[in-house]
Parts: C-alpha cells; sequence; structure tokens
C-alpha cells in the first residue's frame, strides 16, 4: 500500500513550493486546499515527476468540510508517512479594524483546522516509517505583535502546541516547527515588505528556499526551523531583550508601515520586479 505525504494549503505560495519540493524527491502526495482546481495541478505534477498525486479540495475553516475530508480518506484507507500544516490566515489591521468573522477565521484555519487535520492524520500513519510532521508557525509567534495581535498569537500556540506534541510522539515521529518571516508570495505581503523598508526586504525569503531547507531539516529530525541568518540572529537578539520593549518597538515600527502601505505608489515598478525575480 502506497503511503503519502499529506500537505495543506497545497496551491499557495509556499504550500506549493513545499510540494514541488516533494514531488522533486519523489514522494506520492495527497494534497489539499479551498480551490477546485487544484485537481489539473495534482495531474501536471503526476505526469511531470512520475508520482502519484491525489488532491482533495476542502475549506479547513469549515468544521463540516474537515470531518468530511478525514472519514474519506480512513474509509479509503490511506496511510501517511507525514503531514505539513501549511494552511494558514492573517488580516493585518489593529483587533478593533477587524470584525468578528475575520478575527474566528483567523482561530479557526490557524488553530483549529492544525489541531484537526493533525489529531485526524496521526491514527492513519504508516506504522513502518518514522512519521515526519512539519507545522508552519512564523516569526511572529516568537513575541506580541500590536496590529497582527491575533495572528501572532494563533502563531505562538501552534509554536508550544508543536514542541509539546514532539515531546509526546518521539516514539515513532517528529515535530518540526518552521517561523519563517516574510515571503513575497502575493500583492498584499510585497506591500507590507516594502512599506517595512530595508528590513522587510533583508527578512524576507522566497518559498522555494523556504521549502527545501524546512523539508532538510524535518527529515533529520530538527525542531525548530528559521530560515536566513538575519532572521536567527533577530531571534536571538529579540530573545534578550524584555517582552514589554519588544512589543513597543513592534508597535512602532508597524505603525510606520500602515501609513507607508496607504500611498498607493508603495509598490514601484522597480520594487515589483526586484520581489518577483525572487519567487
Amino acid at each position: 500500500m502506497k503511503s503519502y505525504l499529506m500537505i495543506t494549503g497545497a496551491t499557495g505560495g509556499l504550500g506549493s513550493a513545499f510540494v514541488l519540493e516533494a514531488a522533486r524527491r519523489g514522494y506520492d502526495l495527497l494534497l489539499t486546499d479551498r480551490v477546485p482546481e487544484g485537481a489539473s495541478f495534482a495531474d501536471r505534477l503526476s505526469e511531470k515527476f512520475n508520482i502519484n498525486v491525489v488532491y482533495q479540495p476542502c475549506d479547513l475553516a469549515d468544521d463540516n468540510a474537515r470531518e468530511k475530508l478525514l472519514a474519506s480518506l480512513k474509509t479509503e484507507g490511506y496511510r501517511f508517512w507525514g503531514l505539513i500544516n501549511v494552511a494558514g490566515l492573517d488580516n493585518e489591521g489593529g483587533f478593533l479594524e477587524r470584525n468578528r468573522g475575520q478575527i474566528l477565521k483567523i482561530l479557526q484555519v490557524n488553530i483549529l483546522a492544525t489541531m484537526d487535520v493533525t489529531h485526524g492524520i496521526l491514527p492513519m500513519r504508516d506504522l513502518d516509517q518514522r512519521f515526519r510532521l512539519i507545522n508552519v508557525c512564523s516569526m511572529a509567534g516568537f513575541y506580541p505583535m500590536p496590529f497582527k495581535a491575533t495572528y501572532a498569537a494563533s502563531k505562538r500556540f501552534l509554536l508550544d502546541f508543536s514542541r509539546a506534541l514532539r515531546e509526546e510522539i518521539k516514539s515513532f515521529g517528529s515535530v518540526t516547527a518552521l517561523c519563517p518571516s516574510g515571503m513575497p508570495t502575493t500583492v498584499e505581503c510585497m506591500r507590507s515588505m516594502f512599506a517595512q523598508g530595508f528590513w522587510g526586504l533583508a527578512t524576507s525569503m522566497n518559498p522555494e528556499d523556504v521549502a527545501r531547507i524546512t523539508m532538510r531539516a524535518a527529515l533529520r529530525g530538527r525542531f525548530l526551523v528559521i530560515p536566513g541568518w538575519i532572521n536567527q540572529w533577530i531571534h536571538l537578539i529579540s530573545s534578550l531583550v524584555p517582552q514589554s520593549v519588544a512589543t513597543k518597538y513592534v508597535a512602532k515600527r508597524w505603525s510606520i508601515a500602515r501609513a507607508k502601505q496607504e500611498d498607493p505608489f508603495i509598490i514601484t515598478t522597480k520594487n515589483t520586479a526586484r520581489c518577483l525575480s525572487k519567487t
């Protein structure tokens, strides 16, 4: 019986980067995302890399849709040697600027869906292989972040959850927490990076590099992955600073960035070209 690597959020920027990295390694894949068009993506991957690729569309924010997906996988007898939880959501802006639905959806996707899928897939693991779990957390999970409060808190939850679960399943598997900084995956991401000036661009990495670094680390059993030496340096320095100081600094930095993002010309042709050349 085939053993699969499952990837959520598979058609997005980082998700598709993980998919391509896994495909190049010859892994059979089970992919899920909200868009129904993912089936054609799976067919192209299967043909190009001569692997078995299954696509199951699912809105992970929907409790019933997740339940149906997991029940279907169990009924059809799938076995998994790994899971990469990429699916995630962020809405920048002040807490009171977001409506109730936006706040709850961040929690539904980032926390509830990740835990639900993980809880459902682990019992379907391939008992003949060591299980590898990758949770996409974030640099934002290391400290409180004004204007990204819900997102940062959700990623902190995932970081702590990953560390605890790693200890629980160490007899048969490992958990890797990926904590990247910005990635040029969408126009909104690029606007945010450019608005932060030098540090926004210096700390960003393209998704392909992040996926390659993380996959290699996960297969070696590492827990924490912070791609990029600048990001590693920032994490080290910030760990020595009181959280109250770090929070005030982040608030000031994001206030300035938010003001810049209101400028409709913040993405110039030169900046866009530079960013797209990295993808």
